[in-house]
């Protein structure tokens, strides 16, 4: 079997390996490469080819023998082949990525002033696709330079915001590069960041009705072209969204919310084995960071404190990809969570009837009285999901959540 693969220095997040196993039938693995070490892997590796991603996508065209007309005319390689007489050819499929994620976003760039966040390979790839579909000026922002950070105001007028920069990319989930709100005029947000499948750039831009595409389109699109190169086949684009379609209900990770003993726990377990994810059990993860059953540390360290251990133990979950994460019954309840929950989850709200919830072992639920707390929450719970599902038994509701989400 042919081996192919993709090649950067941080590959963590990369979900080419799938992708790519839904496209053909060839070995595809990551391979992290030390910026010291490029060299050494250039010269050595037998791979037949690969991907380059984030830093490479200039360090590698000194390496290869021939690069393609846009390849070269861009100044920027992500797809490598190896030729006959062993040596490399380099190409850019990013620009069909882009292409093609521009047109899905089916706004026009035409005469609109265009901000691109970075100056890397990647950014390159984007200048050029923006200039051939009319978009102008085409203002590049970078560390350094002419226009940098500190200059966005002088460019508060773009029309279109792209993001070619890793800033927000997983692990290093929620962090924005830019504050929209500093561009009244913008009227397209594009992330090439994919995973999570929604940055805090994105979120922000679809809150200000803006609206916004992540990477995703782009990454399977490349994919397509570069095992269309490595092949020598032409694949259908029709193929792209289904990728889309397939990996996302791989990655996205199914969050329960609801009351107080509505059965999220059991539920979750239930749908785990069902789907082969892991389980993640919000409650469990932040007693054994604190060392303590929840009950204690709201009693000997107030309920403020349990709320910011809360949020930093679905900060640490909610930026994973598939998995079944159970919340806690208040999650709801601080702001900050919203978009932790909504950057790569697909939240599910879980319903029971006031009357069988036990309010046992809980002490707000006792305080305040199930209905006193429900009334209190009611219209989180239904702002926060997406689904809505009754739990008459955790069997059922397993079956309902795997059904509707999975369309098994």
């Amino acid at each position: 079997m042919k081996k192919y693969g993709l090649i950067g220095e941080k590959l963590g997040h990369s979900f080419s390996p799938q992708i790519h196993g839904l496209l053909h039938d060839y070995e595809y693995k990551l391979y992290e490469v030390e910026k010291d070490s490029l060299s050494r892997f250039m010269k050595e590796t037998d791979l037949q080819g690969f991907n380059v991603t984030i830093p490479y996508k200039q360090d590698v065209i000194p390496f290869c023998k021939t690069l393609s007309d846009r390849a070269s005319a861009i100044g920027s390689v992500n797809t490598v082949v190896r030729m006959e007489d062993g040596s490399f050819f380099g190409d850019n499929t990013d620009y069909y990525g882009f292409e093609y994620m521009l047109k899905k976003s089916e706004v026009s760039v035409t005469g609109k002033k265009a901000l691109i966040l970075g100056s890397g390979g990647a950014s390159k790839t984007v200048q050029a696709v923006l200039k051939a579909s009319g978009a102008s000026p085409v203002i590049v922002i970078s560390r350094s330079g002419e226009n940098d950070y500190s200059s966005l105001h002088l460019h508060e007028d773009a029309a279109v915001i792209v993001n070619t920069t890793p800033l927000g990319m997983y692990p290093n989930t929620g962090i924005s590069p830019v504050d929209l709100k500093l561009f009244p005029n913008c009227r397209l947000v594009l992330d090439l960041i994919y995973n999570p499948h929604k940055t805090a750039l994105i979120l922000q831009a679809e809150n200000l009705g803006i609206p916004a595409f992540s990477g995703l389109s782009m990454l399977a699109a490349q994919a397509k072209e570069a095992g269309d190169i490595f092949t020598s086949t032409h694949s259908s684009e029709d193929v792209i969204a289904k990728i889309e379609k397939k990996i996302s209900s791989q990655t996205m990770n199914i969050a329960l919310i609801g009351m107080p003993g509505c059965g999220k726990t059991t539920v979750g377990k239930l749908l785990a084995e069902t789907t082969g994810r892991e389980f993640i059990d919000l409650d469990d993860e932040i007693e054994r960071t604190l060392g303590r059953k929840i009950p204690e540390v709201i009693a000997e360290e107030g309920l403020d404190y349990f709320r910011k251990a809360e949020t930093e133990a679905l900060r640490k979950v909610s930026c994973q990809s598939g998995k079944i994460i159970a919340t806690g019954g208040g999650v709801v309840t601080i702001v900050e969570n919203k978009p932790l929950l909504d950057q790569n989850s697909f939240t599910v709200l879980l319903e029971r009837p006031l009357e069988d919830l036990s309010s046992e072992g809980r002490p707000l639920s006792q305080s305040k009285g199930v209905e006193g707390l429900y009334n209190e929450r009611k219209h989180l719970y239904q702002e926060w999901s997406k689904l809505k599902v009754e739990n008459k038994t955790p069997e059922q509701a397993a079956k309902e959540i795997t059904e509707k989400l999975f369309h098994l």
